[in-house]
């Protein structure tokens, strides 16, 4: 475990080399995503006042663990595997943030998606900091066997960090309600008695909420629904492409086609297709289930994912992964809304052009915050032992968004900046109030 200082040779605290470690990469590679965090932050930084320390201590994780772990296959071999879980700030509250199993995961990419936790649960107003963990790992590659070995034995060494009032994971991309339920029962086991509030996004059997598979999705569209009234566009006019197709896209591809809008575009890891007359997402996603890829769709042309992301729409949903739209392509964009489902989908050169060309950008830490304020509804179930109707979640929902839409804009007049610098300006401001009111220890 990494804390923000450690001992030198002579036992003085000294300061940690994370400045040197992980600060210091405004010149490294575009597609860093911690480095694009950063300049985030630096950018939200200049049009506020805070701090020098209290503006520093936002910029480094509090906390990370990093574990190998062996596993035992079906082959009878083992596999040793490495697993990350960061804590980025608990000013406000335990952690909160997502666990995701991908090949791709990094220990940069983990730093920045806590980072981005953080401000997403201030600007929500939710009393948690942020967190993130992953493991390298193909899930499609293991065994439903082995992938509860693997998620049980990850929860273990993660166990220390985690609990109902310090760190409270959920999904993220490659794990799902099942992986939630393993974890759960893991604490569990290691407590000697049931734990549900340990983890949001777990079944509704063992103390999940009604509407938590729905929310990312939902919340998106209750953006763009919002975006598209201020820009006084009316839903059946608008067109709608959506890259990413796992549970994000799909809901939010869903909504989009209920609301009146007419989705035209789909892409998934394999490619995308195009239908200009629109496509039913209902039956993308039936056929995608049956084939494992949405490539092959009968009424639609093929397309590759650079292909959708230049379509003319009024409405890109960007629900795939982070770094997806840079320097090499925001200016083939032709979409007046961006709608950021993803973490991190749009670099920070990005931004400047898409700025630049006059799209409005509906900010991640906005967008796809329906996740964590109805897993926030959950744990507060959980706590109580009193679950709401799915209709109440719904609304609360809603509500909530639309008020954090609301917000972000009033900031964006008020310091005359783009929607995602707004959104950065709010949370920062209410986590440094909470720093500066908590004071600093001892």
């Amino acid at each position: 475990m990494t804390d923000q200082t450690r001992r030198s040779g002579n036992g003085s605290l000294c300061s940690y080399s994370i400045s040197e470690e992980l600060g210091k990469r405004r010149n490294a590679s575009e597609e860093n995503a911690y480095a694009n965090a950063l300049a985030q932050l630096d950018k939200a930084l200049r049009h506020i006042q805070i701090k020098r320390g209290v503006a520093e201590t936002l910029r480094y994780p509090k906390r990370e663990l990093s574990v190998t772990f062996p596993v035992l296959m079906d082959t009878g071999d083992i596999k040793i595997f490495r697993g990350y879980r960061v804590h980025h700030s608990t000013v406000r509250g335990p952690t909160k943030g997502g666990i995701r199993y991908s090949q791709d995961v990094t220990l940069d990419e983990i730093r920045a998606m806590a980072m981005w936790m953080t401000w997403k649960c201030a600007l929500m107003n939710l009393p948690y900091g942020g967190a993130k963990g992953g493991v390298v790992v193909d899930p499609k590659a293991l065994s439903a066997g082995e992938l509860e070995k693997l998620t049980r034995r990850y929860a273990t060494e993660i166990s220390l960090m985690m609990g109902p009032e310090s760190d409270i994971p959920a999904p993220d991309m490659g794990t799902n309600p099942q992986v939630m339920a393993w974890i759960m029962d893991t604490y569990s086991m290691h407590r000697g008695f049931s734990v549900p509030a340990v983890v949001t996004g777990k079944p509704v059997e063992i103390g999940g909420s009604l509407g938590r598979t729905e929310a990312t999705g939902r919340g998106v569209i209750f953006t763009v629904r919002d975006a598209l009234k201020l820009k006084g566009i009316d839903p059946d006019e608008t067109t709608v492409a959506v890259q990413g197709f796992g549970n994000v896209g799909f809901v939010a591809a869903k909504f989009a086609h209920e609301m009146g809008m007419r989705v035209i575009a789909i892409s998934g890891s394999r490619g995308g297709i195009y239908n200009s007359r629109g496509l039913d997402p209902v039956a993308v996603n039936n056929f995608r289930q049956e084939s494992g890829s949405v490539t092959g769709f009968k009424e639609a042309d093929q397309i590759t994912n650079e292909e959708l992301l230049a379509l003319n729409c009024r409405v890109l949903v960007a629900a795939a992964m982070e770094n997806q739209i840079t320097s090499h392509n925001a200016g083939k964009i032709k979409a007046a809304i961006v709608a950021e489902g993803a973490n991190g989908p749009t670099t920070p050169d990005a931004d400047e052009i898409l700025n630049d060309k006059g799209v409005f950008i509906v900010p991640d830490i906005l967008c796809n915050a329906g996740g964590v304020t109805v897993s926030y509804l959950e744990w507060v179930q959980d706590l109580q032992s009193y679950f709401w109707a799915v209709e109440e979640i719904n609304a609360k929902l809603d509500s909530l968004m639309k008020h954090a839409f609301n917000s972000v804009l009033e900031c964006a007049h008020t310091y005359k900046v783009p929607m995602r610098e707004a959104a950065q300006i709010l949370a920062i401001k209410r986590i440094s109030d909470a720093v500066v009111i908590r004071g600093i220890y001892p």
